[in-house]
């Protein structure tokens, strides 16, 4: 997978203090709530703050401008862009590419929203309810791109975390939208598993028809755990 930046020549981070000073700064950004327009600490201050050079600050808020993460102006220094929460995801969505622990860290999150909204659903559902999921299930199977099978992937998971009625609950999921595809873009890269899919899909459907919510939760952990073996480990990562 390769996420094209907002700029042509652009590139990723070159050392890895450049790219972990990146996502300090990523994290940052998300820490103190900034948002569009807000400035950027000075690059002496960023320095000072985690211990870098002038140069390695210089090249990190390089890269975040040519993803389209900040703006750099003249006086004002790096300030956060107007594409900031679409390009904030791209990136999210990079590291989680090339991190396994990244990439638990969004499993993680789904694993708890859709196992919630599932067992918060399990007294409610309707069989109309199940024939959608069904429905959305084989969506998967008539998928001929990885394009195409990570949206129908993607559709089936939000359905399900819909299930739950909670207008909130749905609505944090969503913003996690952009970064979940790109995952399973990753993944169906790797290997295109189409029927897998949409078997191991099939059991989670049926243990929600049987009211079997140990069932459901585990099935569910098995199948966002598959995902794993897609990503490559740390040691080649650094090779």
């Amino acid at each position: 997978m390769q996420i094209e930046p907002a700029e042509s020549g652009a590139r990723k981070p070159g050392g890895s203090a450049v790219s972990r000073l990146v996502e300090r700064i990523q994290e940052m950004i998300a820490e103190r709530r900034l948002s569009f327009g807000d400035p950027l600490p000075t690059e002496r201050d960023l320095a000072q703050q985690f211990g870098a050079s002038r140069n390695t600050v210089r090249e990190a808020l390089q890269y975040l401008r040519a993803y389209g993460i900040v703006d750099i102006k003249p006086k004002a220094g790096a300030v956060l862009a107007n594409r900031h929460s679409d390009a904030m995801s791209s990136l999210l969505t990079l590291h989680h590419a090339i991190s396994p622990a990244s990439f638990r860290e969004v499993q993680g999150f789904r694993k708890i929203v859709e196992t919630g909204a599932g067992e918060a659903a399990l007294l409610t559902l309707t069989e109309a309810q199940l024939a959608d999921l069904d429905a959305a299930n084989l969506l998967i199977l008539d998928s001929a791109t990885v394009a195409e099978a990570a949206e129908a992937d993607y559709a089936f998971h939000e359905k399900l975390v819909g299930l739950a009625g909670n207008a909130v609950l749905l609505a944090s999921y969503r913003h996690q939208r952009q970064s979940m595809l790109e995952l399973m873009r990753l993944g169906k890269e790797t290997r295109f598993v189409n029927e897998e899919t949409w078997r191991e899909h099939k059991s989670i459907v049926e243990a929600l028809r049987a009211k079997d919510r140990i069932a459901y939760a585990y099935l569910l952990s098995r199948h966002l755990e598959y995902g794993m073996r897609f990503v490559r480990p740390e040691a080649d990562r650094e090779e």
